[in-house]
């Protein structure tokens, strides 16, 4: 017969009958305001509460709610009631005076002065060592520390064990059991009022009937995190220490989960330097002293399950340096942050429904080069000033659906705690901004954009973060995402810190990061952003202020690894999806498959497109001169077509040349109103036309003058009826639907984009008429000739010379209809070839060549 094991606790004349119960509370015990970790119940904060941890955290205020008050409050009067209170917390008028543990709670073997020094220190690396519950002679030893608690009983299965306190918080004993219980701890705290002041009405709970005004005993019940096995798998630690773990995201972080069938949240964060980490949140007041965490292994990495915690719950990691210093830190790997300047990490789960399965499905069918693929650039947070995510989920897609884009891009989203940077000094780089929603509305907004048939395509900065001391920078006490070396690790133009591309665990963080977007958000491209500062270990650098690679040479040979990885993880973890390189030097192919050795010994890089930096400068000057002096700049125009081939270009109008005194697109162009905007059509046209993806930054779709800025966003009040120039304006955007309209039912203008097949220039020497006109190709040869005069003359029966297989060419678009704000010079009648040689072929036609407009001809 099996051994019947004594009660723990009974009740007996020497000791107190057990306190009546009250039902379960079904509060949350996660968002601000509530009790400590695993509580049923709420508090209020005390004004007998001991100080507030927030000194470790000066960029909170003191919170509304606070821990359980001390028993040495200097408070005369007593915190305030609260009628915040719920049936899971219990209060007596007087504890009974402490006279030990319980019956049959043997002391504890005494903590060594150093373990006890270490734990409260927060820099013990196995806390789960010295407390829970472990086996030692005569039983089970039970150890607690719990801070501020007046007592600490352990409930199992209807038995009852209080505790011996040893002062600082800890509370343990020896318990007469062969194996460790699945036990509750029920802790006591100071309720901050006196008998005389509370009764059971006003607390919900149970108060004795003793009116001496003695300080009253809130009792609550919860679960002991350390009495849990680590949550966290080998085969995650296997990964995150090989730099291997493409979902580092659902190892890292804060994930709630149900653990040996009790729910909470598991905390792991990489520290590899750190003495100890200890977890801080609203839960717990922000004192992590009760909460600290252990090193797994070899890993580098700190993990600690909380009962009770759920969503909602605000979080952060207290580290203790290698000098014993502490610094308070978001989590690097948070999917949920606090709106900005506020900086905690949030606890957070998707609950988003995805309506976008035909979109995904048919992502892939066909190659992005081969594609149609025109991008409309958004800076979210000044497009509409003041639109949540959900609210932009309402009016952006309607819009660059009406206007034709494939594609948005999005400057980025990740968290950012300065607005000024545009996004592009990142924080939080696994959390969307929390300045217009939650994770789940920025889902929501990309499935809007995709169920109305638009690609999203997000900024992704890899190269650089911000040196806040509570974000990434020297995050255990030492460089840890940064180079080591710190003139390899200060960005020299932008104050900021590059990352340790040869540390595998920083690149495995980088790298997981690019599929979390992906994945996560069904992410259609990442557009990578300053590539060329990553590459070279000289850029923006003097002689003597950097050091070669082991080759001599001046190439980042890290980065270029880091960047191959990125690419190849991501194409091969996510069909369809596209990476786009701002790389704006010469880097011999950015473009090409990873596996691909080029002339210098490298590797491709594998980005599928690359922004074409030379054409935009050289295009933009050409078009910046005065007409009369075009003819002195022609090869600025047509020298693009020299390297077009070299990689996969995307023709790039971006945010970055309409700001900062560049000026907007029409105001970079010369003369009066009127020739100012018919340049601005004929560039349009000439670019959508022009070899490569085009990419167009919001506001230059309707000619708005001024520069762009964070804080206002376009001027949609051009486009307003009673503006009187609001036509001038209407007409540059309804332009733009046309050349969308166009380009994408015309094969030719995009299906072979990267091939030497799918263009040939008809004109490129007409440098003193400012004219240039070219043929482009589809896979069936079916040709559009493009012609543009970038002149202000009208030029009559101008000859060109065009394949003989046409029966005639018609026009299909003019810069200078009326409706769009031009003169109206057309070519209204189908254009038939004549046996006139010019240009080396044996036909051609004859047309009439607006001024300053881009026509495009196709033959009917």
């Amino acid at each position: 017969m099996p051994r019947q094991t004594a009660p723990i606790h009974a009740p007996s004349p020497n000791c107190c009958a057990p306190t009546r119960r009250t039902r379960p509370c079904t509060r949350s015990s996660t968002r601000p305001g509530t009790a400590p970790t695993g509580c049923r119940c709420r508090w209020r904060r005390s004004t007998a509460s001991p100080p507030s941890p927030e000194s470790h955290c000066p960029r909170r205020p003191t919170p509304v709610t606070a821990r359980p008050p001390s028993r040495n409050s200097s408070d005369p009067d007593g915190p305030k009631r609260t009628s915040d209170t719920g049936p899971g917390r219990r209060q007596s008028a007087a504890p009974r005076p402490r006279t030990g543990a319980s019956h049959g709670v043997r002391a504890a073997r005494p903590l060594a002065d150093g373990d006890r020094g270490r734990l409260l220190a927060g820099s013990h690396h196995d806390p789960h060592a010295l407390l829970g519950v472990h086996s030692v002679r005569g039983g089970m030893e039970l150890r607690v520390l719990r801070p501020f608690a007046r007592s600490v009983t352990m409930l199992a299965k209807g038995l009852r064990a209080e505790l011996h306190e040893d002062g600082d918080g800890f509370f343990s004993g020896v318990l007469p059991l062969r194996t460790a219980p699945e036990y509750q701890l029920l802790v006591a705290y100071d309720s901050g009022e006196t008998s005389d002041e509370a009764s059971d009405d006003e607390i919900g709970g149970d108060t004795d009937d003793a009116s001496d005004g003695t300080r009253a005993r809130i009792e609550i019940e919860v679960q002991d995190p350390y009495r849990f096995l680590p949550s966290l798998g080998e085969l995650d630690l296997h990964l995150i220490g090989e730099g291997r773990h493409e979902e580092l995201w659902r190892a890292l972080g804060a994930h709630p989960m149900t653990h040996q069938g009790v729910t909470g949240t598991r905390f792991t964060v990489w520290a590899p330097n750190a003495q100890g980490v200890r977890v801080v949140g609203d839960f717990n007041y922000w004192d992590g002293t009760g909460y600290p965490m252990r090193s797994l292994g070899s890993s580098g990495v700190w993990e600690l399950f909380l009962p009770g915690v759920g969503e909602g719950a605000l979080y952060k990691f207290d580290i203790t340096r290698p000098d014993g210093s502490h610094t308070l830190r978001a989590d690097p790997m948070a999917r949920r942050t606090e709106v900005p300047p506020a900086n905690a990490s949030i606890v957070t789960e998707s609950h988003h429904v995805w309506h976008d399965e035909e979109w995904l499905a048919h992502r892939a069918d066909r190659p992005v080069h081969e594609s149609p693929l025109s991008v409309y650039e958004v800076h979210l947070g000044s497009w509409r000033p003041g639109l949540t995510y959900r609210q932009l989920a309402v009016q952006l897609p309607a819009y660059v659906k009406d206007l034709g884009f494939t594609h948005v891009e999005l400057m980025p989203v990740a968290e950012h705690p300065f607005g000024g940077s545009w996004g592009y000094q990142v924080t939080g780089f696994y959390a969307p901004t929390a300045r217009m929603g939650t994770p789940d509305d920025f889902r929501h907004l990309v499935d809007a954009l995709h169920r109305a048939g638009i690609g999203v395509i997000v900024d992704w900065v890899p190269a650089h973060f911000p040196k806040d001391d509570w974000a990434l920078a020297q995050f255990d006490g030492r460089p840890l995402y940064e180079h080591a070396d710190p003139a390899r690790a200060a960005h020299p133009d932008w104050g900021t810190l590059e990352f340790d591309y040869g540390r595998k665990e920083v690149r495995n963080f980088l790298v997981a990061n690019a599929v979390y977007w992906c994945e996560e958000f069904h992410i259609d491209g990442l557009r990578v952003d300053a590539v060329a500062s990553m590459l070279y270990l000289d850029y923006s650098r003097e002689h003597g202020e950097w050091t070669p690679n082991e080759h001599g040479g001046r190439e980042n040979l890290d980065a270029v690894g880091f960047l191959q990885e990125m690419n190849a993880t991501v194409y091969r973890r996510c069909p369809g999806v596209v990476t786009v390189a701002e790389e704006s030097t010469a880097w011999d192919g950015v473009t090409r498959a990873t596996h691909h050795v080029g002339p210098g010994g490298f590797g491709g890089l594998g980005f599928g497109l690359k922004w074409n930096m030379g054409w935009m400068h050289d295009s933009l000057g050409y078009v910046a001169h005065e007409p009369v002096h075009r003819k002195f700049h022609h090869n600025e125009m047509t020298f693009s077509m020299v390297y077009a081939y070299s990689e996969n270009y995307v023709l790039p109008i971006s945010h970055d040349e309409v700001v900062h005194g560049k000026q907007a697109l029409v105001s970079k162009m010369p003369g009066d109103w009127w020739q100012q905007r018919a340049n601005h059509r004929a560039y349009l046209g000439f670019m959508w036309a022009h070899p490569g993806k085009q990419l167009l930054f919001m506001g230059q779709e309707f000619a708005q003058g001024a520069e762009w800025s964070e804080g206002h966003g376009p001027d949609w009040w051009l486009l307003d009826p009673s503006y009187a120039a609001e036509a001038d304006h209407r007409g540059v955007r309804d332009l733009i639907r046309e050349l969308n309209t166009v380009y994408a039912a015309t094969p030719a203008l995009w299906q072979r984009d990267t091939v030497p097949e799918g263009f040939a220039w008809v004109v490129g020497d007409a440098a003193e008429d400012n004219v240039f006109a070219f043929l482009r190709h589809a896979a069936d040869g079916s040709p559009l000739l493009a012609v543009s005069n970038f002149s202000p003359v009208v030029r009559h029966e101008y000859r060109l010379g065009v394949p003989d297989a046409a029966q005639a060419w018609t026009e299909v678009l003019n810069t200078d209809e009326a409706r769009y704000g031009g003169g109206d010079v057309l070519n209204p009648d189908p254009l038939k070839p004549e046996s006139v040689a010019s240009h080396g072929r044996p036909g051609s036609i004859q047309l009439t060549l607006p001024p300053l407009a881009t026509v495009w001809l196709r033959p009917v």
